[in-house]
């Protein structure tokens, strides 16, 4: 028996360093964008301040531009009808066409799209079964608007993207219009709505958005990276869509990928276009013109929805996109294809630390002393338990920007619920990484939606 709990003592240590070590280097990295952001923030502030005590400017020209939205929409039944009402009404007054992407097998989405088509809406029939993928109906999409653009004699200014279950903001045409002579891409903010029924599963997606596009977007601006498309609320310009159609043979969306939205905004710098990720404040929640929408409220929904954005994203990525030149561009692409090996970390220490409530309580009940960990290790550990405190006042501060900093307080504990999601996607992530290697082709693995009753 003594030999087994050697041989314990001596896994928990490896497992201890392993994880000890990795999660380090990853929270250094992660301090340093947070430094980055910071910064950012504060001349933000300082700006807006200045801006306070200066003469109005003269108002935006919101109709002078018209501007094509693209909803792709395989079984989306439940969600579709309420979400191209709001947005019909968020696009009043503006020049605004919503093309709307359904298929021949799905019976239910398509009458409903219907019932709704006019002059500023047309339904599109994808020219396969569903579901195919994502790309595959934005490209439908986008040969639909040729033809009607050429029917009507006039090109739109820029094609806008949406789910089917997003919240448009009724500002959101007077932000493009006021900035889509100087970038060939614009992403605005992305901010899930808190679902009460759903505080730990849908919840901590709000937290991890906080972060992602009140943060990281900021810092990659900052350093001249290559700003990916969330895939909503994003501004392409006719132009670049049009040069991105003539590469690949009248196709701008990339079919074979599983996250079309982001690598489209990485190969925008590739191809020497300008991104911008904009923040617009504004006078309702969450104080920023943005996009808002219920994201999964079941575990297995939001395990499958991550493990698309990783084999995406941290495996296809990879051979898909390269790299990139400058040390922002790598420092930026190792971070976004960082998620396998943080499930990885995660894993081992949540390992680590049920091995080592196995260990003491062992010991306790044989009556020996409790081991305290010595050196290198107790070193490594006291580093992380401080970064922690850090990282956690970091995700209760970015939760709280937007949210508010009473509801924030519950983004402490649901970290632990985002790792176990990550964790799970990053198995499934692999299974659907080898899928497609056999078969060479993706699938469109969606998740079901919801849309607000009473949107805010």
């Amino acid at each position: 028996m003594m030999d087994l709990w050697a041989f314990m003592d001596s896994v928990f240590y490896e497992l201890a360093l392993f994880a000890g070590v990795g999660i380090a280097l990853g929270t250094m990295a992660e301090m340093l964008v947070d430094l980055f952001a910071l910064r950012i923030l504060v001349r933000k502030r300082a700006e807006r301040r200045a801006r306070r005590h200066e003469a109005p400017g003269p108002p935006m020209a919101v109709n002078a531009l018209a501007f094509a939205v693209f909803v792709p929409a395989w079984e989306e039944a439940d969600v579709i009808g309420g979400m191209l009402d709001t947005a019909l009404a968020s696009y009043d007054g503006d020049d605004v066409h919503i093309f709307v992407g359904c298929y021949p097998n799905d019976p239910d989405t398509p009458p409903l799209v219907r019932l709704r088509e006019g002059s500023r809406l047309s339904l599109v029939i994808v020219d396969r079964d569903g579901g195919t993928t994502k790309a595959h109906c934005l490209n439908n999409l986008y040969r639909a608007m040729l033809t009607f653009e050429a029917r009507r004699g006039r090109l739109f200014a820029g094609i806008v993207l949406h789910d089917a279950e997003d919240v448009v903001s009724p500002r959101e045409i007077e932000v493009f219009c006021g900035h889509i002579d100087r970038f060939g891409m614009i992403q605005l903010p992305v901010f899930p709505l808190p679902d009460p029924k759903s505080r730990w599963i849908s919840g901590h997606y709000c937290d991890e958005f906080a972060e992602a596009h009140g943060k990281t977007m900021l810092v990659r601006q900052a350093l001249g990276a290559a700003l990916p498309s969330a895939g909503v609320g994003c501004m392409i310009r006719r132009d670049v869509l049009a040069a991105f159609a003539e590469r690949s043979a009248g196709t701008p969306f990339c079919e074979d990928s599983l996250t079309e939205d982001y690598e489209l905004g990485l190969r925008m710098r590739d191809m020497g276009f300008t991104s911008a990720f904009i923040e617009e404040a504004d006078d309702g929640e969450p104080g920023f013109v943005c996009t808002r929408a219920y994201f999964p409220s079941r575990l297995r929904d939001a395990v499958k929805q991550k493990a698309r954005w990783m084999a995406g994203i941290g495996l296809d990525g990879w051979s898909r996109l390269g790299w990139g030149s400058g040390w922002a561009e790598v420092w930026m692409r190792a971070r976004d294809r960082r998620g396998l090996t943080a499930a990885l970390l995660l894993l081992a220490a949540y390992l680590t630390l049920l091995l080592a409530l196995v260990l003491v309580g062992a010991r306790l009940r044989e009556g020996r002393s409790l081991p305290v960990p010595q050196g290198f290790l107790a070193s490594l550990l006291s580093f992380n338990a401080a970064t922690l405190i850090w990282r956690l006042s970091m995700r209760y501060f970015y939760t709280g920007r937007f949210y508010g900093y009473g509801k924030a307080l519950i983004a402490i504990p649901r970290v632990v619920i985002g790792n176990l999601i990550a964790i799970l996607a990053s198995i499934r992530a692999v299974g659907l990484h080898v899928a497609s290697l056999r078969s060479g082709r993706v699938h469109w693995d969606k998740t079901q939606h919801i849309f607000p009753q009473n949107t805010p």
